[in-house]
């Protein structure tokens, strides 16, 4: 894996959930007759704030949803969409469903480890993409598909990949 310059905080010290996330983590707690309901909107207001989910929250959050870190992880586990570790500032994920692979995603995929230089799971020495591989988008009718944070690039060949990476650095 590629060292990198990490855009996020580097010392655990400083992944501590403010007691404004705390106040609005509790307000949305009280909302639901079991606590821990309010897990999924909890980390994704801590993956939004931080940008992943580092695993200092996890005991923080456990506390206030009065459940444990193992339920935590379960469901950080689960759910492709949270990310376990900082990503680039650009986090591309490649859709490798049966009809994104039969359609390229493949090629796709070699051709964006080339372009960036990096394997699956890794980030570029700079610091601004993370490549990584998903089960699935939801899009296969127009596959192969890939997201860049919260944006999907669809019907993608290798002249598209090129354009896409162009307008981003």
């Amino acid at each position: 894996m590629s060292v990198s310059p990490s855009p996020y905080p580097t010392e655990a010290s400083e992944y501590v959930l403010s007691d404004q996330m705390i106040k609005k983590i509790e307000e949305l707690a009280a909302k639901f007759p079991q606590r821990n309901s309010a897990m999924l909107p909890a980390l994704h207001m801590i993956q939004d704030h931080f940008g992943w989910v580092p695993p200092e929250t996890i005991p923080q959050l456990a506390r206030i949803l009065r459940t444990t870190s193992n339920k935590i992880y379960g469901v950080l586990t689960f759910y492709t969409m949270f990310k376990l570790q900082p990503v680039g500032k650009y986090h591309i994920q490649v859709c490798r469903n049966v009809s994104c692979s039969l359609l390229g995603a493949k090629h796709i995929i070699e051709h964006l480890s080339k372009k960036l230089k990096i394997k699956v799971g890794e980030t570029t020495s700079d610091g601004k993409f993370t490549l990584s591989l998903v089960e699935c988008l939801g899009s296969c009718g127009t596959a192969p598909v890939m997201m860049i944070n919260d944006q999907y690039y669809e019907n993608l060949d290798a002249k598209k990949v090129d354009a896409i990476l162009k307008s981003l650095k």
